[in-house]
């Protein structure tokens, strides 16, 4: 009797041994359940409104030519330092980004333009306006993004402000400006249109800085020198080929309102 219930109890441990062995097995065997997937980057987007100052330089070009004695004469690209600001908005569509910007720079340097010249029996002239004081911009901004970069062109219109054109002869120091004599086509403001390009970065995720280089072309102007004037009376003056060209570097600050949510940060 006793002989058999130690077998009994032999038999019962060694199936438990091979069942747990065979469980053990299996839950070796059984696949480790995979970790859940990093979150999906966010996507930088440039759609939104953005605001911001620039500094850089400006040259303007301006010939003139005289009715009277037939001469041909430029400013020589007189140079000055610009800063001021711009506001606009971006609105991006795949990689394609379209947009609106205007800016306004004060302008350095009054009295620039000036321009020069010799006449037989009259002397040395010049030709001066007087504190081109300010510049602005009104344009449309096309661009291609990759990423928190951006390179975009722009075309629109623009405006200088400047006033007192000025003649002078400096051999006698005679000279008239716009009120005195009656000098004709004497407004402040010049306008014209407008082309440009330059490239954009996102260094963090509101704060951008850009590159760009403006070219400004001005329409021509007249000035007719009343019989009255002490020196080239009854003469024309005519401006052409007038532009002022302009390289900035500026930062702005990208609101991003406009973009989608899943394009945020």
């Amino acid at each position: 009797m006793k002989k058999g219930t130690q077998m009994n109890k032999t038999l019962t441990a060694s199936v438990a041994l091979i069942a747990l062995g065979t469980t053990a097995a299996g839950a070796a065997d059984m696949a480790v359940k995979a970790p859940p997937p990093p979150p999906p980057v966010p996507v930088f987007s440039w759609t939104g409104f953005y605001i911001g100052a620039n500094i850089g330089g400006a040259w303007s070009n301006n010939r003139w030519h005289d009715t009277l004695f037939l001469t041909n004469f430029n400013n020589n690209n007189n140079g000055r330092f610009i800063g001021g600001g711009q506001i606009g908005g971006n609105y991006q569509i795949g990689n394609f980004v379209i947009g609106g910007e205007w800016d306004f720079d004060w302008a350095g340097n009054n009295n620039n333009n000036g321009a020069g010249v010799f006449i037989p029996g009259v002397g040395a002239i010049a030709v001066t306006n007087n504190n081109n004081r300010w510049i602005t911009t009104v344009a449309a901004r096309f661009g291609w993004a990759v990423d928190h970069w951006m390179f975009y062109g722009k075309a629109g219109g623009g405006w200088v402000g400047n006033n007192n054109f000025t003649v002078t002869n400096l051999t006698t120091g005679a000279s008239f400006t716009c009120g005195t004599f009656g000098l004709t086509n004497c407004g402040n403001n010049a306008g014209g249109w407008l082309v440009g390009a330059g490239f954009e970065y996102a260094f963090t995720n509101n704060w951008t800085v850009k590159f760009e280089y403006d070219y400004l072309g001005l329409g021509n102007r007249t000035f007719v020198i009343p019989a009255t004037a002490p020196f080239l009376a009854g003469d024309t003056f005519t401006s052409n080929n007038r532009n002022v060209q302009m390289v900035k570097v500026g930062v702005n600050y990208l609101f991003n309102w406009g973009a989608p949510a899943a394009s945020r940060y």
